[in-house]
């Protein structure tokens, strides 16, 4: 890491979520754990509080998930910002694709851009597609845009031209003028040079709307943080996880916030396969359900990269984790639509107010839901440290069903909750994997978060998945992650080269040369140090097709297209011409101590029991019918010993579920394993 880095330093992983905040650490070479109640008005708030609990007696090195971008997109509470782009071209993000996202509502509302019309400025300049200047800014239109400018003062302004990526001349003459403006520019070549004005420019203008919140947010939380007792002692630092799965300085965070939308699941991606490949297996679903969203990924060996994502109906062309979220948590609140069909999500009561056991929330969610059918035990939700209100959450739900008119009990309407949620969950499973022609049996499904384990033998069931592995720390794998993720800088560049069998591949290497050399100059200039690893990679289509694959970059690329496309799409075409649409590169410096072999693993440690003593049995409804379930916990499971279903497993940080007629144990890292009735069957003939 960085030369300032003593090693004395305290690394703290923190993920902000919609319900709680989770901490990872290590100490004395344990992991530790702690989970607090976020505070949605001021997130910075639950992590000073984490921090001290945690009473670090020097500087600490935090690392840090946040939710900020998201949140801002998603309530629409970003800065007042300005697009400046090509003349003729002001209207492009309000266009967009003509792609309908609902095909036969006549009443659908296109989702309104983040720039209105009046901020929307088009200056007469030209690039050609290869980079020729054709028109240049004049000064006196430059002129004219600075006093329309500070005549509308915008908190923040996007710079987006046409062919910026092929010559970016024009976007650095226009920038440097804006520069007198005093606001935070985004520049469209230094964020994302690439094709595709659309994408480009509504990311552009993503990452402007977020920069004026993301660095108040940021510097308020670096102050906060310094004047904690023990911060005086040297100089706490403070990084950010980004959305494709690794940290970056908080500098850069504040700079291009766009690439943090999504760091908390991305953190549960790296969090889950890391765990998972410990444990030796390297094909995985991974499954994160939270308290406001369950985000699944498909990961076979490295972890999934996209490039087009959308968030809140709005495209984003940074790289990201390929994650799929819909809107089912534990917060996710159940209710009854105009035709008497009940529904769950996608709105939570979060952490404020909460679900109704929590003791303020008035609507019954999931995590209600599972309360009623005995999968979660009162006295024993965060390890004892708060109670869940069983008696409230019974008598509220018969007062609403009441209201409501229906004709369902509690424990009927607590069934039919978790019976849709899971069939939500599990389309988007299907989403994942079927949709993309992977076959789900063929995978482990690693559930994580507060609720994954309650929720995820009964989809491994659906979907004939045969095991299921709930790791160490389920309920914050995502800060897990956080904390083993490298520092990461990823960049690109469009050139659009048309190629049959061979791959041009000496102008593939020296355009890799020019990325190669901008990501050391990156580093060395934040003074990191230690190996820079690469991965490079290229977007291939046939030509004609209007979408890519990416690729990673060998002497076969062309090849491992036709491999990639039969397998996504079913067919391919071999002696049909390609193009090679755009670069990508991933710099990397291993940023973490080695925490991942496996004697550093904080396993359970609780005391060991006799497996023949009683076990006690509570009672559990799980198919419309009333069963009796062993009740664990899990630190006194002994580890490598089988046990049976049904089963409620509770920890610190989560509870699980398991089937009747599922088998169950620990592995040596003390992650649970547990094989479905069906894998169990199979291993019986």
């Amino acid at each position: 890491m960085s030369p300032r880095k003593q090693k004395s330093e305290l690394r703290i992983a923190i993920d902000t979520g919609g319900t709680f905040t989770d901490c990872v650490w290590v100490e004395r070479g344990l992991i530790r754990m702690m989970k607090v109640f976020s505070t949605p008005a001021d997130p910075s708030q639950a992590i000073v509080e984490v921090l001290k609990k945690i009473s670090a007696s020097g500087p600490v090195t935090v690392l840090h998930g946040t939710t900020v971008g998201t949140n801002t997109i998603l309530q629409r509470k970003g800065a007042r910002v300005a697009l400046v782009t090509t003349a003729g071209f002001e209207d492009a993000i309000e266009i967009g694709r003509q792609a309908r996202p609902k095909l036969y509502d006549f009443f659908f509302d296109r989702v309104e851009p983040l720039v209105p019309a009046d901020l929307r400025f088009g200056i007469e300049e030209r690039t050609a597609s290869d980079g020729e200047i054709l028109q240049a800014p004049t000064r006196k239109d430059l002129q004219a845009l600075l006093a329309n400018l500070r005549r509308k003062r915008p908190e923040a302004i996007a710079v987006s031209f046409l062919f910026s990526f092929a010559n970016p001349k024009n976007e650095l003459a226009v920038a440097d003028a804006l520069s007198s403006v005093g606001v935070p520019l985004s520049i469209s070549h230094q964020i994302l040079p690439e094709f595709r004005e659309y994408e480009r420019t509504s990311t552009v203008v993503m990452n402007a709307y977020l920069q004026p919140v993301m660095q108040k947010y940021l510097e308020k939380l670096a102050q906060r943080v310094q004047r904690l007792p023990g911060s005086r002692a040297g100089k706490s630092s403070i990084f950010v996880m980004q959305s494709s799965g690794g940290i970056t300085t908080l500098t850069s965070a504040a700079s291009q916030p766009v690439r943090t939308i999504l760091s908390g699941p991305a953190g549960g991606v790296v969090g889950a396969s890391a765990m998972a490949r410990l444990s030796g297996v390297e094909r995985i679903i991974s499954f994160d359900m939270g308290g406001t969203s369950t985000d699944v990924s498909l990961v076979k060996g490295e972890v999934p990269l996209g490039t087009q994502s959308a968030i809140a109906g709005l495209p984003v062309g940074v790289p990201m984790l390929d994650i799929h979220t819909v809107g089912a948590g534990g917060g996710s609140i159940a209710r009854f639509d105009a035709a008497g069909a009940l529904r769950v999500g996608p709105e939570s009561a979060g952490a404020d107010p909460g679900p109704i056991c929590y003791g303020r929330g008035t609507q019954p969610t999931v995590t209600d839901a599972n309360l009623l059918l005995g999968r979660l035990q009162p006295n024993r939700f965060l390890g004892g440290d708060f109670v869940l209100d069983l008696e409230r959450t019974h008598r509220t739900i018969a007062q609403w069903l009441k209201k409501q008119h229906s004709a369902l009990n509690v424990e009927q309407f607590a069934a039919g909750v978790i019976r849709v949620v899971n069939a939500t969950m599990e389309k988007a499973i299907r989403v994942v994997s079927i949709e993309r022609g992977h076959d789900p049996r063929d995978f482990t499904l690693v559930a994580f978060g507060g609720a994954g384990g309650l929720h995820a033998c009964e989809l491994a069931e659906s979907l004939a998945i045969p095991r299921v592995i709930v790791p160490a720390l389920p309920g914050a794998l995502s800060a897990y992650g956080i904390l083993v993720s490298d520092l990461v800088k990823d960049y690109s560049r469009t050139v659009v080269w048309s190629c049959s069998n061979k791959p041009p591949l000496q102008k593939l290497e020296n355009e890799f040369s020019l990325l190669h050399r901008r990501a050391e100059a990156a580093f060395r200039s934040e003074s990191w140090h230690g190996k820079i690893r690469f991965d490079r990679s290229v977007d291939v289509r046939y030509r004609g097709q209007g979408y890519e694959l990416n690729v990673p970059f060998s002497s076969d690329l062309i090849g491992a297209f036709h491999r990639a496309h039969q397998l996504r799409y079913g067919y391919s075409y071999e002696g049909r011409e390609v193009e090679l649409v755009t670069i990508r590169l991933r710099a990397k410096i291993n940023s973490r101590e080695s925490i991942t072999s496996s004697e550093r693993i904080a396993r359970p440690r609780g005391r060991t029991r006799d497996t023949a003593q009683e076990t006690a049995r509570i009672p559990v409804t799980h198919g419309g019918k009333r069963i009796r379930a062993f009740l664990h916990a899990r630190e006194e499971l002994k580890a490598g010993h089988k046990y049976s279903g049904p089963a409620i497993i509770t920890e610190y940080s989560a509870t699980t579920f398991v089937l009747p007629k599922g088998r169950f144990w620990l592995d040596r890292l003390g992650n649970l394993v547990i094989e479905t009735r069906r894998s169990a069957r199979i291993a019986d003939r």
